[in-house]
């Protein structure tokens, strides 16, 4: 791509601000593919001149895209077009596991990490007593620094190490103590983000989530892990392979 590629025309017939037409002109590009995902924008002064905009209202533009999730800033580095992250919604694997594929670092922050009982509902879900102890796991999942999930995972105690010796990756941990997840059902459905959510996940309020709820078996058929998880929607899409 050159920066001549970026230039916007201005339309006497179209009225609306110039930082919108900017806007819609940047966004018409990326949705036609000639700008790629993960591409960097010119700086704001060349963005400037190739618009005849003021600083301002160029940078009115970006936000707006920033907001949309089509593009996003490093610091100290530029504006870049936000990349979709594709995952395979017929394919059993894990956050930490996805990142590695992707050749990005994984992260986790830490909401909850307890011993408890399950509700009626968690122990209907996963065939076992609401007397048997479950360990439940709140985290935000990262990828290279940046909050891309919500997930709440529900556990039979039996199945992992004492709380304290669970690591970032919940499915390396049920591998230590042979229950890795081999089979599951897993379902997507599209919401908007709670304000908790919104703030987790360094969104605005209302903004596109996935919602996946995940249900898994170790190879002996046993029910292992019930995962609840808010995915962001700027950031991903799930894909499937049809025969």
């Amino acid at each position: 791509m050159t920066v001549h590629d970026l230039k916007i025309s201005e339309r006497d017939e179209d009225s609306s601000p110039l930082y919108q037409r900017i806007a819609d002109g940047l966004r018409a590009k990326i949705s036609s593919g000639q700008l790629s995902e993960g591409e960097a924008l010119p700086s704001e002064r060349e963005l400037c001149r190739l618009t005849n905009a003021s600083r301002v209202t160029v940078r009115k533009a970006l936000e707006q895209l920033i907001e949309e999730g089509l593009l996003f800033r490093k610091q100290g580095s530029g504006t870049y077009i936000q990349r979709m992250i594709e995952a395979k919604d017929n394919h059993l694997t894990s956050f930490s596991a996805e990142a590695a594929e992707l050749g990005e670092e994984p992260g986790t922050i830490w909401i909850l990490r307890t011993l408890g009982y399950p509700t009626r509902d968690e122990a209907e879900v996963l065939d076992i007593t609401t007397t048997e102890k479950v360990v439940r796991l709140g985290r935000v999942r990262l990828l290279s620094g940046e909050p891309l999930a919500i997930e709440h995972a529900i556990v039979p105690a039996r199945m992992l190490l004492e709380v304290g010796e669970i690591g970032d990756s919940l499915y390396q941990t049920l591998e230590i103590t042979g229950n890795r997840p081999v089979s599951g059902r897993q379902t997507t459905s599209a919401s908007l983000a709670t304000p908790t959510e919104a703030a987790l996940l360094s969104v605005a309020e209302n903004s596109a989530v996935l919602r996946i709820e995940r249900l898994t078996r170790n190879v002996a058929g046993e029910l292992v892990e019930l995962t609840r998880s808010v995915y962001r929607g700027d950031r991903y899409k799930f894909s499937s392979d049809l025969n």
